[in-house]
């Protein structure tokens, strides 16, 4: 039984840093916050490294046999230690919340720059991409924002700065070989962290493979649930389903010794570090070479150094992978769109609604023209429609219309202007259109009409409803125009959601309107009411139809047949039928069909 392969996650081979160059723009809109985020942290660091001075200090007075002291010293040093671990959480937070809002707008900013720019990208770009692939880009690449700011600025920073205090410290306070110990501990556990990281990568991407493939088999399996009951073929998608699981088990199991292996790698490298620091420490004790409290201090130096380091592995695959995901949702950004309004294109503007093909040329991939040197001219408020047979280039001149796509050669104008030298936005706010398939938002009815003019009134929504003759049906449901039309308005038959664009094309009040094959797909009785409506609609306006059913189109003023890209009959119906040409021979095969 075929499936749809599973798209495989980005792969990562090394951390490209120059993604923090390209974030860098979007943080510098709060400098104030980030500098005082910075200067909250380097101090929670100052804090967290004078807290076992403290201890130190605590230690040794403990260790005297002073009484006065034992009484009052403590009591002061005890309270500094609970003020010292209290300032190291505020500052700690007030670096959290600081810092958070700047990552969180900027995850704004690009998310809605992304946003924008898929918009701005031509039709062929989302008639390619894959909707679930593109929607997981961009949540992928937000949360490596997140991850990347909150770790790198949070953790490895504060780390290494911490770590460079430490030995400058022990250096200072106990000799070079303290400082060496501790330097060299520190690099042996990064360097095995990262070389373990890198080699049980493979397994965690083999688990999440297995995982993705087990999922999609089921939800596959579920999603065709009638088409498995016909076959019979329960058994044989459990056993599918159970390999896949098999494979995701062994995937796991391989992933968790690995883990093991690392985790056993770092905690080998910190027992022998500390045992070895602490057994230095022990001998110049013994030969008062150094105080107790000495030995205390250094034993809270290393369980710091090595506490946020034990995160280390996971950071840095995770880091690995952020880096990756912000950068792939930034070549999203580094395409460039294929249409494009020039420089100084102005606003359409339509005082008859005349649209002129005039030597129009069309090539989707540049090597075979579907549209070949088409000239036709719709008069201000004529119905023209253009018939022919499947693959003629019927719909692509809609797209053209719309300027989805530019052309090759020639040019479409409207009221003498080139589309090309207007803004689109200003061209399709002029135009309405009904297409063949209606897709709706999964919303209400009534916000989907609204959705033709989004600045309309509800009574004016209600008004557009009437005239397409939407209220009866709206009228006989429970929940009336509150009723949710179900994804992509998978709940309305199609001449329902036929009638939904009429509606939203009525309340959008455009001069021109295109009709592109608006009722190929429907049976004769729902074919007839939209055919009303659509007469009502395009009374006194410009309107193209593009029509499979020619008996649909019989009192258009103009017919254009064309055939292979070309023009290569036009007139009305009763002309067309005397000439006894392409159109007579379509007319003649619809009707005895």
């Amino acid at each position: 039984m075929p499936r749809r392969s599973h798209h495989p996650d980005h792969e990562v081979t090394e951390i490209n840093w120059r993604v923090l160059k390209t974030l860098w723009p979007y943080l510098l809109e709060f400098r104030t916050r980030i500098s005082i985020a910075i200067a909250c942290l380097i101090l929670t660091k100052i804090a967290s490294v004078y807290l076992p001075f403290i201890l130190k200090d605590l230690v040794d007075t403990l260790d005297q046999n002073n009484k006065q002291s034992l009484l009052l010293v403590p009591l002061g040093l005890v309270a500094a230690y609970g003020l010292v671990r209290f300032s190291i959480v505020i500052f700690a937070e007030i670096r959290d919340t600081l810092f958070g809002r700047v990552t969180e707008r900027a995850i704004r900013r690009i998310g809605l720059k992304v946003f924008q720019h898929l918009h701005q990208l031509e039709l062929d770009f989302h008639l390619n991409r894959q909707t679930g692939g593109l929607s997981r880009d961009i949540d992928r690449g937000t949360s490596g924002i997140s991850f990347l700011m909150r770790f790198m600025v949070f953790n490895i920073v504060p780390t290494l700065f911490e770590i460079a205090l430490v030995i400058g410290i022990l250096g200072y306070n106990y000799g070079l070989t303290f400082s060496l110990a501790v330097l060299t501990s520190i690099v042996c556990y990064v360097g095995y962290s990262v070389k373990a990281t890198e080699w049980r990568t493979r397994y965690i991407r083999e688990a999440n493979k297995a995982d993705s493939s087990s999922n999609t088999r089921a939800i596959d399996s579920l999603l065709n649930y009638e088409t498995v009951k016909y076959f019979t073929n329960e058994r044989y998608e459990a056993n599918a389903y159970d390999e896949q699981l098999a494979t995701w088990e062994q995937a796991k199991i391989k992933n968790r010794l690995s883990l093991f292996a690392l985790n056993g790698g770092q905690a080998l490298i910190i027992a022998i570090s500390m045992t070895g620091m602490l057994a230095m420490a022990a001998y110049q004790v013994t030969h008062l070479q150094m105080t107790l409290g000495d030995f205390v201090l250094i034993n809270a130096f290393m369980m710091q150094l090595f506490l946020p380091l034990n995160f280390l592995g996971f950071v840095y695959r995770e880091i690995k992978g952020s880096m990756a995901n912000i950068e792939h949702m930034f070549s999203l950004l580094a395409k460039t769109p294929k249409v494009v309004d020039s420089e100084d294109a102005k606003p359409l503007e339509v005082s008859e609604g005349v649209i002129s093909f005039n030597n129009v040329g069309f090539s989707y991939d540049g090597k075979r023209d579907v549209i070949k040197a088409l000239n036709f001219t719709i008069a201000p408020g004529q119905k023209v429609a253009v018939v022919g047979d499947s693959g003629s280039g019927k719909s692509t001149l809609v797209k053209l219309l719309f300027r989805f796509y530019d052309t090759t050669c020639g040019n479409v104008a409207i009221d003498g202007q080139d589309i090309r030298e207007v803004t689109q936005h200003s061209l399709r706010a002029h135009i309405g259109i009904v297409p063949q398939d209606t897709v709706l938002f999964n919303d209400t009815l009534l916000a989907n009409v609204h959705y033709g003019d989004p600045q309309a009134s509800t009574s004016q929504v209600r008004e557009a409803i009437k005239l397409a003759h939407l209220d009866q049906f709206i009228a006989s449901l429970p929940d009336g125009e509150n009723t949710m039309v179900g994804e992509r308005g998978l709940k309305l038959s199609g001449g329902e959601k036929q009638r939904v664009a009429i509606a939203r094309t009525i309340l959008k009040a455009p001069e021109i309107l295109v009709f592109d094959e608006a009722t190929s797909s429907l049976d004769s009785h729902s074919e007839q009411a939209i055919l009303k409506a659509i007469k009502q609609v395009s009374r006194n306006k410009t309107s193209l139809v593009i029509a499979h059913r020619l008996s649909t189109i019989v009192d258009a003023d103009h017919i254009i047949v064309m055939k292979q890209g070309k023009l290569i009959e036009q007139g009305d119906h009763h002309t067309l039928m005397a000439k006894g040409g392409q159109y007579a021979s379509m007319w003649a095969l619809q009707q005895s069909e």
